[in-house]
């Protein structure tokens, strides 16, 4: 089954998304800062990346996902972002923000695997 990194700052939503992958049959592997999230994805090579935008700083999310695509890592990656409701700002995929989906929080546990599946079965038939 996929590996998946999980990396927020709010230990509930970790928490929950790990309970709710697992629960699928998915492996993760979690951290809570930009810093370890960027090991984690650096040592475990994850299949899918779920990143938060604002962690320790309001566009930590941000930074690590063009950082990502900087060295050539191409994992797809979920943004979790509460940012629309904050802001009223509306993302969509592009060059700044290098991202395959947006996910608002909070997010339904049928949602999340929805988009999971999505992304790896894309990821999957792009590697055939």
């Amino acid at each position: 089954m996929a590996k998946i990194a999980i990396i927020d700052d709010d230990p509930d939503i970790l928490d929950a998304s790990t309970l709710v992958l697992n629960a699928k049959g998915y492996e993760t592997v979690t951290a809570s800062n930009p810093d370890d999230g960027y090991k984690i994805v650096k040592e475990y090579s994850p299949d899918l990346i779920i990143l938060d935008v604002m962690m320790n700083e309001p566009d930590d999310g941000f930074f690590l996902a063009q950082k990502f695509r900087r060295e050539k890592i191409k994992t797809p990656i979920i943004m979790y972002t509460s940012i629309s409701k904050t802001t009223g700002m509306d993302f969509g995929k592009s060059d700044l923000v290098p991202v395959d989906e947006y996910v608002e929080k909070p997010i339904s546990p049928d949602e999340l695997i929805e988009k999971v599946e999505r992304l790896l079965k894309r990821e999957m038939e792009e590697n055939k």
